[in-house]
């Protein structure tokens, strides 16, 4: 996702030739190096003559001796401290453990995963994306988690949220928990411009772009933009095209995306460049890259940002605001947001780990272990299993309340979710973000722009 900083008003849209080829560069290396590695290390666990498990015993004991587990997550600093303190009361209670965590931004996340699959130095333990899911698991490269059955604890977990987790019948990741899309808002900024809050279960595209484009008019000279970022995240696109009852990558009986939703996407986005509600490209692409900690809306110089609900908790300890939480607008008042309730992120485990007990010992606490959850909270995702949500409901920080009492508002709302992107997808989001990058510079104009963007899903299908 892109993080931006403040762009004053009216800065030019076209980009320095070095920013431009940067951009397009990170994303298509990204890309090119998950696919390649992936399927690289298929050959590789081929030529071992090992299936997707056959380098595990899930039944060796964790207690025979010292052993040594690699965790590899994607965050921000504060997610990363959480994490390490729920690490340290696992190796307290597991003194014969030893856990060291592998933390980098998303983006870089999957280049070192990928590389490290290929020289089968996968970590032990994996956070998983639904966006490369599929590819990891169904290339043998993650464990079936049925295999640690005796070990890992799901059956608490709700079955239509666990089976998202399944690639070709085999359980290769286990749902850490359940995140909905939301806009982010941080009330005082409002306040401050003095708007009054939206009613989101009204509101519109529309009203969120004059909401964003008045912050910016009334704080701009203060640093203050109105949202921060906007028109290159694929995730976006998803539900501009749901709310007009299409699919970016449609089943059976759903209508696929379309030339013309894909447009109206673009045009959007351009609409609030134009009239200031969010920053201007070139500080979009510079900030692609950036941690969340120095995001705009993390210091409070935006109003609005789009966002998993659960990850309110760091963007709100980062910020030192009590921010909440909107639903996404409708194409048309009255219309429905179309919203999803989408498994957060997944805990994997390596196929090629030796230590599939310990690291199955590790998946199990963070997903089952009251204490755990009340470290984690819910910034990677409101806890799948519902007795854990109901255990630590009372012992979330304020802004992990926010995320909690977001997802039971929106429950009788939402619609069935899409299927996790297809295998041969996983390079979707960063090569979206390639075209959409060029359309935000006017590299190529909106039409050209939904053009390619068909034609690269339609290369993935």
């Amino acid at each position: 996702m892109i993080n931006p900083r403040r762009s004053p008003s009216g800065e030019s849209t076209t980009p320095p030739r070095a920013t431009r080829d940067r951009a397009s560069r990170t994303f298509s290396t990204r890309w090119k190096t998950v696919i390649g590695a992936v399927v690289a290390a298929t050959v590789l666990l081929g030529a071992a003559g090992c299936s997707a498990s056959s380098n595990t015993n899930p039944a060796a004991s964790a207690s025979a001796g010292p052993v040594a587990l690699r965790l590899s997550t994607w965050g921000n600093d504060t997610r990363l401290g959480l994490t390490q303190q729920a690490v340290d009361a696992f190796t307290k209670a597991n003194p014969n453990i030893t856990v060291t965590i592998e933390n980098s931004e998303f983006g870089p996340y999957w280049d070192k995963l990928a590389t490290n699959t290929a020289a089968k130095d996968a970590p032990d333990v994996i956070q998983m994306d639904e966006s490369y899911i599929a590819a990891y698991g169904s290339r043998g490269a993650l464990l079936d988690l049925k295999k640690v059955k005796s070990t890992l604890n799901l059956s608490g977990m709700n079955a239509t949220v666990l089976d998202t987790g399944k690639v070709g019948g085999a359980l290769v990741g286990a749902p850490v928990g359940v995140a909905n899309y939301a806009i982010g808002v941080n009330p005082q900024i409002l306040k401050d411009a003095g708007l009054k809050m939206p009613d989101d279960k009204t509101w519109t595209w529309d009203d969120l772009a004059k909401l964003a484009a008045d912050v910016t008019k009334k704080l701009g000279s203060k640093g203050v933009i109105g949202m921060d970022q906007f028109g290159t995240n694929p995730v976006e696109l998803a539900f501009w095209a749901r709310q007009r009852g299409e699919d970016t990558f449609p089943t059976k009986g759903q209508k696929a995306i379309s030339a013309a939703t894909i447009s109206s996407y673009f045009g959007y986005a351009a609409k609030l460049r134009s009239t200031g509600a969010i920053p201007a490209a070139s500080v979009q692409v510079e900030n692609v890259t950036g941690a969340q900690d120095a995001n705009p809306f993390s210091k409070n110089k935006a109003a609005f940002h789009p966002l998993y609900n659960t990850q309110i908790s760091s963007f709100g300890a980062s910020s030192g605001s009590e921010l909440q939480l909107l639903r996404l607008p409708a194409q048309k008042t009255g219309k429905s947001a179309k919203l999803v309730n989408k498994a957060s992120m997944y805990w994997s485990i390596s196929s090629g780990t030796k230590n599939s007990k310990a690291a199955a010992m590790l998946v199990n606490f963070f997903l089952n272990d009251p204490a755990a959850n009340k470290i984690l909270g819910t910034d990677r995702g409101i806890p799948a299993n519902p007795a854990i949500q109901k255990k630590i409901a009372s012992q979330l920080t304020a802004q992990g309340t926010v995320a909690l009492a977001y997802a039971q508002s929106v429950a009788p709302d939402l619609v069935s979710p899409p299927q996790v992107t297809p295998a041969n997808a996983s390079g979707y989001s960063p090569a979206f973000e390639n075209v959409s990058t060029q359309v935000m510079f006017g590299q190529t104009n909106v039409a050209n722009g939904a053009k390619a963007v068909l034609a690269l899903i339609k290369s993935m299908k």
